[in-house]
């Protein structure tokens, strides 16, 4: 049941031309992605967008959708989170010089912590077999939530956890303010996730994760599942010093969305 081949519908086009986003300052800012994205498709740069999912409650729950069934499946009334099993949160990266994505569940908080964690893992078990010998990595995210371009904790994280221990130039941009519908993710990955177990109750995790590795597409995506255990507290404080020691180079074009964080130790001394 959790395997269905779904199709894909073309994602909207990047703005172009005047109007608001002329007016907002953002048609640079996309100029610049398209240009990181051919760069990085010429070399063979790994490059992924990333984003977490909507949320899910796992238990009996209502899931929106339709489904073809001889028979309704029984949920409860109302959805109320205390009477979920629990809250899982799905953190999606998409290989864009695959077409492969990977969805690593938590059931903590969606922290910049565990946005991290879930890409570390991705390289880890995935990037670095797909890509022997890469030392950059281009990633595209929204400019919002954990993975945003605000939050310390995620440039602090990205300098820790992937760029000094995995020897990674971490290269990010990321789509403006209120333009997440055009990160590659919601339209390449999220989309057929959602058509895929639409109508059925989530009732178990191992039903969710199902349903996520059983996602495909005509164009041939394949998904990975795993489930991210351990808890990602909120609030977690990253000082001045700790900012400015992180090897940061912001890029000349909307250096509020574009920077990269270098590796601060060379190979050789790398534990």
């Amino acid at each position: 049941m959790e395997q269905r081949a779904v199709g894909r519908s073309t994602p909207s086009d990047p703005p172009r031309g005047g109007g608001i986003f002329w007016g907002l300052g953002l048609h640079p800012q996309f100029a610049y992605i398209e240009e990181q994205k051919q760069a990085a498709r010429a070399a063979g740069v790994p490059m992924i967008s990333v984003d977490t999912k909507k949320k899910e409650l796992i238990g009996d729950v209502k899931n929106a959708g339709q489904t073809w069934r001889q028979e309704p499946e029984a949920v409860n009334t109302h959805d109320f989170p205390q009477d979920a099993l629990c809250r899982a949160v799905p953190y999606g990266v998409d290989d864009l010089q695959h077409h492969r994505g990977a969805v690593y569940v938590g059931t903590s908080a969606d922290t910049p912590q565990f946005a991290v964690a879930a890409i570390a893992r991705w390289w880890e078990t995935e990037g670095r077999v797909a890509y022997p010998g890469a030392d950059r990595l281009q990633i595209f995210a929204d400019a919002g939530g954990s993975n945003g371009c605000r939050p310390r904790a995620w440039k602090h994280a990205l300098q820790t956890h992937l760029a000094d221990r995995f020897g990674l130039h971490v290269r990010v941009c990321h789509y403006p303010t209120g333009c997440s519908k055009w990160n590659p993710i919601e339209h390449r990955l999220f989309s057929d996730i959602s058509q895929n177990w639409a109508g059925t109750p989530l009732r178990t995790l191992a039903i969710l994760l199902a349903f996520l590795r059983g996602t495909m597409t005509a164009p041939g995506l394949t998904v990975s599942a795993t489930l991210l255990e351990g808890t990602c507290p909120r609030g977690q404080r990253i000082s001045k010093q700790e900012m400015a020691a992180l090897n940061l180079e912001l890029h000349e074009t909307c250096p509020r969305w574009n920077y990269t964080l270098h590796p601060r130790l060379p190979l050789a001394q790398r534990a």
